[in-house]
């Protein structure tokens, strides 16, 4: 599988799944890993480039999502870490990037395990999603990923499922099918014991994307009520 078509798929909108994108649904870590390794070596020759190294950082991203959802966390940190690198290179190379801010932020929170490493990376991952937020608050992609940090980020710490809430129906509100946006809404809504609401959000998720195959495990364990 050749780079260019993992560049070309990454960078592609509305179009059909990117062979990243097409691992990440099925969760098929062995090829996100392989894609990963490719696109961190093309950015590794590819030093000033800020696509390429974008390009890496969303593989390891995507690598270390799926290593969360099969309850895989220090795996997952591991590829957040190996991510976090080429992120920042593209956050240098082109500061006005809200996606490279996005990615970043995303990285950080994947990033986070326990105590420690959430003193390390959880103001990281609130200060890059705050930026992406300021440089395209008209962002479905960028208003999911806030969401997604406040559903981690605790209440007292100034976070929590109600403000995901909000943030993923602001990102509904831009993009009604915007996939990630209403599976994020239906595990948040889960979290606030509105089952019935959480089902019709991952009913509606795979829906848009039915190759998906953590919204549909999301969906059989949320009660029907």
């Amino acid at each position: 599988m050749s780079l260019a078509l993992v560049l070309a798929g990454f960078l592609a909108a509305g179009s059909a799944p990117s062979p990243l994108e097409a691992a990440r649904d099925a969760q098929d870590r062995a090829a996100l890993a392989k894609l990963a390794g490719e696109a961190a070596a093309a950015a590794g020759r590819a030093g000033n480039d800020a696509g390429a190294q974008l390009a890496a950082a969303q593989a390891y991203s995507y690598l270390a999502e799926v290593d969360i959802e099969l309850q895989d966390r220090k795996p997952g940190r591991q590829a957040a870490e190996q991510g976090i690198p080429f992120a920042l290179k593209a956050t240098q190379l082109k500061a006005d990037s809200a996606e490279a801010w996005r990615i970043l932020g995303t990285l950080y929170g994947q990033a986070i395990t326990d105590l420690l490493s959430g003193l390390s990376y959880g103001a990281k991952a609130k200060d890059a999603l705050a930026r992406a937020v300021s440089l395209a608050p008209k962002s479905s992609a960028v208003w999911t990923a806030h969401g997604v940090g406040n559903y981690y980020l605790p209440p007292q710490l100034g976070g929590g499922p109600g403000l995901a809430v909000d943030d993923f129906h602001k990102a509904l509100q831009l993009d009604s099918k915007n996939a990630e946006a209403w599976l994020w809404l239906g595990i948040a809504l889960r979290k606030e014991n509105k089952d019935a609401e959480a089902r019709a959000a991952f009913a509606k998720a795979l829906a848009l994307d039915p190759r998906r195959v953590w919204a549909k495990q999301q969906l059989e364990k949320t009660p029907a009520k």
